[in-house]
């Protein structure tokens, strides 16, 4: 980019001058001047303060940041590319010198034409040239021991490669190397025998070198002699061809080896995953210890053997996925998918201790066939569900499991504390949990391909439509249309008595609360650690499954609680509306009183009755379902009842008619009013779910009534007796309603406000009903 921009720039400089010669002229004659101060110069076209200068250095500095990161980015976005490059560069290196060789060869031969010619013109015309009888006018001279040694160099070579000498024909070659290279300089071997000699040297090396690839690719080659041909090929100065080679090798072995092995005709194919496993693993192993002992760590080297490893890695995964792990996922084997990988994985990080992490290439293929297998599994726990929710009878029974899992942690904790684990759940919910737990007791790769989460949000969909199949239990349910859909029109069996509707959530509350919890506990990184990566990564891997755990617990509860709001809410509706539709919490009730003043029985209203009767009635029967879980049948009770009371918070009707109707709320009404709610305040605090905010919403709506009452020109506070009166007439209507009478004071009334209103005022009350 800098060179770019200086082009430019040079560029347009240029272009400017040739356009304008003359200001350029004119603009460089400052320069020429005498007088020219360069410090006074530099100081008028330079603008930059020193806050200017630290922020270009800033900006200097973030710019050769970002383009680090960016070349990092590049290099491992284009490492493939960058390995085959490598390769194609080594290869042409071989190449080239192969060219190179063949040149010199050329030019010896060239140069052994020129200088024989040369003597067989000198030789005619010498005065040591042959008589007319053909005689030499001089003895010839004999050959020097080292021409000797050349002229018998090939036949010996020959002699070494036919007797596959190895060692013996590379130091020949060596030394024929050396010959040579000493003779160039001193001139120790004519022309023509140097070029005889290189020529020998060639061929010879070029046939050695087929001996040694033939050799190699012959399956029968193996161990040490494998081995020493490459070395040995490596020593002729074919590096590259002879790495390729032994991988190949090592190829052809495993291939051969493979024609024995078979699919295994087991459903799972863990036999079959195992045998090819040790298979291509021991050959990558064999093939990266040759490759180290022979090439060491040349980066060239290593790149290839990484290479070759991953495609073999790649081809492994192809075959167990088609012969293992495709009819497992098919038909949600989970936990048959997960052994197939747990003894792949097993192998492969063998590999490690020769510097080959090829587990997360492995894991990556693996990936798609186990989240098939999890999404299968998933999908029969969800259809099987369904289909023994619609035959439950919703009754809770002993889980069949619990007192064995009781039974195991009796060595190690209290009896006491045993209790925990002995729960009940319908027929349903216990095959739901069942098929859970079995679910989660193979699930060492889910975490290694970084499926937790994807396991924990399958988990709680599955959940989700057990609740929308309980909702649909509940007879009259306001979702039952919206969720006939989405349940696939699975009939379930409808929860009539009020204990069937709580069975359905206790099945709910235990399985979100307690066992599918404790289940997904398998899921933690400290159980799991498929290789040895995943050690350096359990701190935060800690953190974030915690806090992914967290965060699903909460989405269970959110599912319970649409439950528990569709129960309270049906039976809040089946209190305050008749068979017929008709509402029985209408202002009528109250208003009314006031012109009937001799037939009030002190009392609470009956619909406030039956809602009493009614939590006393799920509060026992809570009490024998949630044991050990009281506080979930607490708060489900104090839903209730905040219901039925948000209810008559939120109708609009009855305040239209309190306030604003044809007869107004008389002093009796009040009462009668402010005892009801009393009653609410007192058997929701007896029973221990009294709220805040029940308590606020029961005040909320007494100073309502108060208010209208203090709207027709009474003042509510003189009509209403002292708390301790509705405190003895609500624990009296308690004690009746519960089967137990209650001793009265005899010097009192409980039946009359007189004890706690002034006679003045109930008269006043009374004027003021007849009226």
């Amino acid at each position: 980019m800098a060179t770019a921009k200086t082009a430019r720039t040079r560029g347009s400089a240029t272009k400017e001058k040739d356009s304008n010669p003359p200001k350029l002229e004119e603009s460089l004659l400052l320069f020429k001047s005498d007088k020219f101060d360069a410090d006074a110069y530099v100081q008028s076209k330079c603008s930059l303060n020193e806050k200017d200068i630290k922020q270009l250095c800033s900006s200097l500095l973030e710019m050769k940041k970002a383009s680090a990161e960016e070349l990092r980015k590049s290099v491992y976005a284009n490492y493939a590319a960058f390995i085959r490059t490598s390769k194609e560069i080594s290869d042409l290196e071989g190449e080239l010198s192969s060219i190179r060789n063949l040149l010199s060869t050329q030019a010896a031969l060239i140069h052994g034409l020129a200088d024989g010619v040369l003597v067989d013109a000198s030789s005619i015309n010498s005065p040591g040239s042959p008589t007319e009888n053909g005689v030499s006018s001089f003895d010839e001279t004999e050959l020097s021991d080292l021409e000797k040694w050349a002229s018998e160099f090939p036949d010996l070579l020959d002699v070494l490669l036919a007797e596959r000498k190895i060692d013996e024909a590379l130091d020949t070659l060596d030394e024929g190397d050396r010959i040579v290279a000493e003779s160039k300089q001193t001139k120790a071997l004519s022309a023509s025998v140097l070029s005889l000699l290189q020529n020998a040297i060639i061929e010879r090396r070029q046939k050695l070198a087929d001996q040694l690839a033939e050799s190699a690719n012959q399956a029968s080659t193996r161990g040490s002699e494998l081995r020493s041909a490459i070395a040995a090929l490596k020593r002729l100065g074919d590096g590259p061809r002879a790495h390729t080679l032994l991988l190949n090798a090592h190829l052809q072995r495993y291939q051969y080896n493979m024609q024995s092995l078979r699919p295994s005709s087991t459903s799972y194919g863990g036999a079959y995953t195992a045998a090819l496993s040790q298979l291509v693993f021991s050959s990558i192993a064999h093939a990266a210890s040759d490759s180290i002992l022979i090439f060491g760590k040349e980066p060239a080297y290593t790149s290839e053997l990484v290479m070759w490893a991953t495609r073999q890695v790649e081809a492994f995964a192809h075959l167990v996925k088609r012969h293992a792990l495709s009819s497992s996922a098919a038909a949600g084997g989970l936990r048959a998918a997960s052994e197939c990988v747990q003894i792949a994985i097993g192998h492969c990080s063998l590999l490690e201790a020769r510097g080959l992490a090829l587990c997360p290439t492995l894991l990556k293929l693996f990936k798609p066939s186990v989240e098939q297998a999890l999404e299968a599994n998933l999908k029969r726990i969800k259809e099987s569900t369904a289909a023994l929710a619609a035959a439950d009878d919703w009754i809770l029974a002993n889980s069949p499991t619990s007192a064995r899992q009781s039974s195991s942690r009796l060595s190690s904790t209290s009896v006491g504390s045993t209790t925990a684990f002995q729960y009940s759940l319908t027929s349903s919910a216990q095959h739901f949990n069942l098929m859970v737990q079995d679910f989660f007791e193979d699930v060492g790769p889910l975490l290694s391909m970084q499926l937790g989460g994807q396991t924990l949000e399958g988990l709680f969909q599955v959940f989700n439509s057990y609740v929308d199949m309980l909702i649909k239990a509940l007879p009259g349910s306001m979702e039952e249309e919206a969720n006939f859909e989405s349940l696939g029109n699975k009939i379930v069996r409808l929860a009539e008595t009020e204990a069937q509707q709580i069975a359905l959530l206790a099945n709910a509350s235990l399985l979100a609360d307690e066992l599918l919890p404790r289940a997904a506990m398998k899921l933690s990184p400290l159980r799991q650690h498929p290789y040895k990566d995943d050690l350096h990564r359990r701190p935060a891997d800690k953190q974030n499954r915690h806090v992914e755990q967290r965060e699903w617990k909460r989405k269970l509860a959110s599912s319970v609680d649409r439950l528990k709001d569709t129960f309270c809410r049906q039976h809040a509706l089946d209190l305050i509306f008749t068979e017929e539709g008709d509402s029985r919490l209408i202002a009528d009730m109250y208003i009314n009183m006031d012109g009937h003043p001799d037939d009030i029985d002190w009392f609470p209203s009956p619909i406030f009755q039956e809602l009493f009767e009614k939590l006393t009635r799920m509060a026992s029967m809570a009490a024998d379902m949630f044991v050990g879980r009281e506080r979930f049948a607490t708060l489900l009770l104090m839903r209730l009842t905040e219901t039925v009371i948000l209810w008559l918070s939120g109708d609009q009707s009855f305040w239209d008619d309190i306030e604003d109707g044809p007869r107004p709320l008389g002093p009796l009404g009040l009462q009668q009013f402010y005892l009801d709610m009393k009653f609410v305040i007192c058997f929701a605090s007896q029973g221990r779910y009294l709220s805040r905010n029940l308590h606020r919403v029961v005040n909320e709506i007494i100073s309502k009534a108060m208010t209208a009452v203090s709207a027709i020109g009474i003042d509510p506070n003189s009509v209403l007796p002292e708390d301790e009166w509705f405190n003895e007439v609500c624990l009296d209507a308690m004690d009746r309603l519960s089967g137990k009478p209650r001793a009265i004071n005899g010097d009192r009334e409980i039946t009359s406000p007189t004890a706690s209103v002034s006679a003045q005022s109930i008269s006043s009350v009374r004027s003021l009903g007849s009226a």
